[in-house]
């Protein structure tokens, strides 16, 4: 059962954290003030990733039907767009928060609980708006850069809306402990399924897969943050400006 009071705790201290870490960080630092343990973390998660929870979306991959992986994705992902909302609403874009609502309605009427993802075909697109964007949007500092063992890149801000996400969404509500544990082992299966090909293209690209990965998660979250249009001299890493074509696409549900 799931220790809320305690989750909740954990949510104000990690914002706590943030904003201090954006107070306390020297500009050269700021990305990654604590890269030694960094990559110690992304060291254990190579081994624990690549000799368990790999193989097995793999073979998730390799032996499930296409179909019903798109329709697992699906679900998951009408649910995303239910949060959408909510953060569209947060940040005041309203017209985002149309097309959020206008997705959620259709695939959840028409597409059979969100079986189906009606609203793309229709050319409705996602907001893809979350609670890491919105404490950003709110002026919350992104905080110190941080790889954790099996969750991946994340930073204070984002990994605490992460667990508001994790805290709100509606299978923590669910009374049957062995169902809620099925849906949130296949929630974390389809995530790893679904990004396959991201440490593919890291190992084959970089040198440094940790650094390429580091550099990636930061410029797609800032290029979220700022609906495409970040800011062209705003750059504590030292890399140069993200362009608005230089987002990493999310492979498919191949891994390709």
């Amino acid at each position: 059962m799931i220790d809320r009071p305690a989750l909740l705790r954990t949510v104000a201290t990690l914002a706590a954290a943030a904003l201090l870490a954006g107070c306390a960080a020297t500009p050269m630092r700021a990305d990654d003030p604590f890269e030694p343990v960094n990559r110690a973390s992304f060291k254990v998660h190579e081994v624990v990733d690549g000799n368990f929870v790999r193989p097995i979306a793999q073979a998730y991959v390799d032996y499930t039907p296409k179909p019903i992986r798109q329709a697992i994705g699906n679900v998951f992902g009408n649910i995303d767009d239910v949060f959408s909302v909510i953060n569209d609403f947060l940040q005041g874009k309203l017209d985002k928060a149309g097309n959020d609502m206008g997705r959620v309605m259709l695939n959840s009427g028409f597409g059979i609980g969100g079986l189906i993802d009606i609203a793309s075909e229709a050319g409705i697109p996602k907001g893809n708006e979350d609670f890491g964007q919105t404490l950003g949007v709110w002026g919350f500092p992104q905080g110190p850069y941080l790889f954790i063992p099996l969750f991946g890149p994340t930073t204070v801000r984002d990994g605490t809306g992460s667990l508001v996400r994790f805290y709100l969404g509606p299978i923590g509500y669910l009374r049957d402990v062995p169902v809620r544990n099925v849906l949130y082992g296949l929630g974390a299966l389809d995530a790893r399924a679904s990004v396959l090909g991201t440490q593919t293209l890291a190992e084959q690209a970089a040198l440094d897969p940790y650094a390429f990965i580091r550099r990636a998660y930061l410029q797609r979250r800032e290029y979220l943050l700022y609906d495409g249009h970040p800011p062209r001299n705003n750059d504590d890493s030292g890399a140069a400006p993200m362009k608005d074509d230089s987002a990493m696409p999310p492979p498919d549900k191949d891994g390709k």
